[in-house]
């Protein structure tokens, strides 16, 4: 990820490969998104953080509850409980 892409397109991206229940609970940001994350994080709570970031932020938070959500279901069905 480079420091122009915002940190939410590497979830993004993992959602349009396609994947099985197994690749999304096994799925984790990369360390460089991680980083940008808490970066992100820390200016937010400094207020500090310009309109862009503080979007982007929210982006990502979004994603990353959808992301939970979807893990929680993935294993359901693999403990066979659609």
């Amino acid at each position: 990820m480079s420091t122009t892409t915002p940190a939410y397109h590497e979830i993004i991206d993992f959602i349009a490969a396609g994947t099985t229940p197994e690749q999304v609970i096994s799925f984790r940001p990369s360390p460089q998104t991680q980083k940008r994350v808490e970066e992100l994080v820390h200016k937010e709570r400094e207020q500090q953080a310009s309109p862009e970031e503080k979007a982007e932020l929210d982006h990502f938070m979004e994603l990353e509850h959808i992301l939970r959500m979807a893990k929680a279901k993935a294993r359901q069905i693999l403990a066979g409980g659609h």
